[in-house]
């Protein structure tokens, strides 16, 4: 449903736009009025089609109302922006984001469909999936195991796990345990079979395939965006005591970083939740601020208290320390 210009971005168009008065939230149901039929009557023949006020007041159910307002001003962003990423880059620019947390995830995906367009390595895809959905980190055996957030709600009594077995969650401490099959190097191609599903799981330690194909993801999620060069690497621990640079990918790395760098104490239980530690460098040190260039940028991906990994991908557009922005 998108275009691509001469960069490979993604132009928006009105079939993606009307994609968005299909979704259930705000297609007319049995007990739509009449308004609401003939305003997204009119909004399916003309996308883009600038709605009043008084069209909006109009419309009897409440609900119908205030979900056409949300979705009104995610089109305006879309039709405003030369591009799906353009749009999803300005989303952040204030610091105040009103788009609902579901349609950022939605942009998240479709860039990197378009971005990992053609890879044949499935951990690199399975690992993508991070960026636009949550995961539930668990361990097993010291090892920590990514399972989908939502699949794993759906399927927390055990049921229709089919060939990868039965899933079970306990609580315990600050981390979960998951027992099931774990996709690596030799059993990959079973994401080829579930991919829509969101039922495969991968293990996430420290020189674990599916860690290296999510550096790559970042290298070119970065790439895509900025057209700066970086490699990132999996660290087992930062080695530098006190480094230049570093970005949480999910709110819970931020804090944790921030206070490690500022000299906080920070107690063993938090620091349990980090899951991977990430260094990146920069390929030429001329597109890094000046005060910092050559020097590595470290990451961190966190689960919550909730054992939940929540990826900010955003993160590594706003604080990526480039020279433009000095």
């Amino acid at each position: 449903m998108l275009d691509k210009d001469s960069s490979g971005r993604l132009v928006v168009t009105g079939d993606f736009l009307r994609a968005y008065w299909l979704r259930p939230e705000i297609h007319p149901v049995e007990e739509s009025c009449d308004a609401e039929r003939a305003l997204h009557a009119a909004l399916m023949d003309d996308p883009r089609r600038a709605v009043t006020p008084a069209e909006l007041d109009a419309l009897r159910d409440p609900d119908a109302r205030d979900n056409y307002r949300v979705t009104l001003r995610f089109r305006n962003r879309l039709a405003a922006a030369a591009t799906i990423e353009a749009c999803y880059a300005g989303l952040f620019g204030s610091g105040d984001v009103d788009t609902p947390p579901l349609f950022i995830a939605q942009l998240v995906h479709v860039i990197l469909r378009n971005l990992l367009e053609g890879c044949d390595e499935p951990l690199r895809l399975r690992s993508a999936e991070l960026f636009f959905r949550d995961q539930k980190a668990s361990l097993k055996d010291g090892q920590i195991l990514l399972a989908d957030q939502e699949t794993v709600e759906m399927h927390a009594t055990g049921d229709a796990y089919g060939s990868l077995g039965k899933l079970v969650v306990e609580a315990q401490g600050s981390l979960g345990r998951v027992d099931l099959d774990v996709l690596d190097r030799a059993n990959a191609a079973l994401y080829w079979q579930r991919d829509s599903r969101h039922d495969t799981v991968i293990g996430f330690n420290h020189g674990q395939a599916p860690l290296e194909e999510y550096c790559r993801v970042i290298e070119q999620w970065v790439a895509h965006f900025t057209g700066v060069r970086v490699s990132v690497t999996s660290l087992a621990k930062i080695e530098e005591p006190r480094w230049a640079w570093h970005i949480g990918l999910d709110a819970e790395s931020t804090a944790i970083l921030n206070d490690l760098w500022n000299a906080v104490g920070v107690e063993t239980g938090r620091m349990r939740r980090v899951l991977a530690l990430f260094r990146m460098d920069f390929a030429d040190a001329a597109d890094m601020r000046a005060e910092i260039a050559g020097r590595p940028v470290y990451l961190g991906l966190s689960a919550n208290a909730a054992e939940l990994v929540r990826m900010k991908p955003q993160n590594l557009l706003v604080n990526l320390p480039l020279a433009s922005r000095s």
